[in-house]
């Protein structure tokens, strides 16, 4: 795949995932060895029911979730998005009680793309901030 291809791909993913909220969708762009590297899931196990189960805590959680892609670089294999998301808590989050306050927050995401498919993330995001707006400390 060409370097546009794997933006176009990351973008399509984000879109199905994190503002259609569609998480078979998305998880038809990752491979069944899909892997995240996220300091906030140090026991993510991997593949593509991991990825549907630790996302869907968040949109399960989370009323009016919203997420942008404010920026995006590719190069060869990698796609780097910088992203925003906003949402109002309704439910339990891992460590956090519900108190229904909202929440903007950001964050970085690298991908890495091999045979059309996302193999690979690599993900930093201001999970302090969630915490801190969400009432959490």
């Amino acid at each position: 795949m060409s370097v546009m291809d794997n933006n176009q791909l990351v973008r399509t993913f984000f879109e199905r995932a994190f503002v259609q909220h569609d998480l078979d969708a998305a998880a038809e762009l990752i491979s069944d060895d899909y892997c995240l590297h996220d300091p906030t899931r140090p026991d993510f196990r991997g593949g593509v029911d991991a990825f549907k189960e630790a996302q869907g805590v968040y949109l399960r959680a989370i009323r009016g979730h919203s997420a942008t892609i404010d920026d995006q670089i590719a190069e060869d294999d990698k796609v780097v998005t910088r992203w925003t998301a906003s949402g109002c808590q309704t439910k339990d989050l891992p460590g956090i009680p519900d108190k229904g306050a909202c929440f903007k927050i950001g964050g970085i995401t690298i991908t890495r793309v091999f045979v059309s498919k996302i193999v690979e993330e690599w993900q930093d995001w201001d999970d302090r901030g969630l915490a801190r707006q969400l009432g959490a400390n």
